[in-house]
């Protein structure tokens, strides 16, 4: 499966970029990872994603799950033979309508307002946690 984290403008804070990077270093042990940092919505017409994909969008108002429940989530479309799961992580301005419209789920990561750079640290830790609690890795304890 790969995993891949689309995000509409840049990590700006290095030690936030680096939080990420270090858990989807992580996630490689068990995925296949892949980041793009878009300048502009319109550039996310011109990925090259897999026609099957399963895209989520990363946002306040979508539907809730605690750790274990994300974990069986991605377990399922990986046990159903999903190739690819596209995460989709705003910026601070939110979310264009084509990414909106692109989403087959539309994932809430917290109650709390977070910022979209948090986020993403948020989302990139909950994959690797996902990923450990699927294999029986100690990490999630």
């Amino acid at each position: 499966m790969k995993v891949r984290m689309v995000m509409l403008g840049k990590t700006r804070r290095a030690e936030l970029r680096a939080l990420v990077e270090d858990y989807l270093e992580r996630v490689r042990r068990f995925a296949t990872v892949e980041t793009n940092e878009l300048r502009r919505a319109d550039a996310l017409d011109r990925l090259r994603v897999e026609p099957t994909a399963d895209w989520v969008l990363v946002d306040a108002g979508g539907r809730e799950v605690d750790s274990e429940g994300f974990a069986r989530w991605l377990g399922g479309l990986r046990d159903r033979g999903v190739r690819e799961v596209v995460f989709l992580c705003g910026d601070a301005e939110g979310f264009p309508d084509p990414w909106r419209k692109r989403a087959r789920e539309k994932l809430s990561l917290s109650r709390l307002t977070l910022s979209h750079e948090l986020a993403r640290v948020v989302l990139a830790e909950q994959i690797y946690r996902a990923f450990a609690l699927l294999a029986g890795h100690p990490y999630p304890k």
